[in-house]
C-alpha cells in the first residue's frame, strides 16, 4: 500500500502557528506540505541583506520591501517565505500579501536551488507572480522567470553580469553580481 501525503490548508497551517506545534522552527507552506527552510549560511544573509537595502532606498514609498515574510498563495496552498519580496505599499496586519500585491519575489539559492527553480517556481507561475528571480550563488548566476502561464514561466534567462530591473519599476536597475 502506498503512502498517501497529507496536505494542509493555509487555515491549518496558521492553526498549527497559533498553537505553537511549529515554534522555533524555520518552515514554510508550499503546495500543503509544511517544508523546512535550510539555514541561512553568511554569504546568503549577506547578499540578501545587501539587496534588501538597495531596493529600500530606490523604493520612493512605491513598494514596500519584505526579507523572508510570508506570502499567502491560496491557489496553491502555499505560503512561501521569499528572501525578498517587493510588494504594494499598504498595511498587512490582517493577512499576508496576496499574489496580487507582488511585484517581484527573490531567492538566493546555495542548497535550495532545486526546491526554488522546481516547487516554488511551479506555485509562483500558477499564482501569476510576473517577476521572480532566483540568484544562484554556486552556479553564479541570475534564473530570472517572467511571464507566467499556467503553472510555470514562458520566460527564463540566465545572467552572468549586466543590470537588471523589476518589471514593474524599470528605473530601479541593479547590478546581477550585486545579486551573486
Amino acid at each position: 500500500m502506498a503512502a498517501t501525503l497529507l496536505r494542509w490548508t493555509i487555515a491549518d497551517y496558521h492553526r498549527m502557528i497559533e498553537a505553537g506545534l511549529l515554534e522555533h522552527r524555520r518552515v514554510e507552506l508550499l503546495n500543503g506540505l509544511v517544508v523546512e527552510l535550510a539555514p541561512e549560511g553568511p554569504e546568503h544573509a549577506d547578499l540578501s541583506t545587501d539587496a534588501s537595502e538597495f531596493f529600500v532606498t530606490r523604493s520612493r514609498g512605491r513598494y514596500q520591501v519584505r526579507d523572508a515574510k510570508p506570502i499567502t498563495i491560496a491557489e496553491t496552498g502555499s505560503e512561501p517565505e521569499p528572501d525578498i519580496a517587493l510588494v504594494r505599499r499598504q498595511a498587512y496586519r490582517q493577512g499576508h500579501p496576496t499574489p496580487a500585491d507582488v511585484f517581484l519575489v527573490i531567492e538566493f539559492a546555495n542548497s535550495s536551488l532545486e526546491k526554488d527553480t522546481d516547487e516554488k517556481r511551479h506555485a509562483y507561475a500558477a499564482a501569476g507572480i510576473a517577476d521572480y528571480w532566483v540568484a544562484n550563488l554556486k552556479g553564479g548566476e541570475l534564473i530570472v522567470y517572467r511571464e507566467p502561464q499556467g503553472d510555470d514561466y514562458r520566460l527564463e534567462q540566465r545572467l552572468r553580469d549586466g543590470t537588471i530591473a523589476p518589471l514593474a519599476f524599470p528605473d530601479v536597475e541593479i547590478e546581477v553580481q550585486a545579486l551573486l
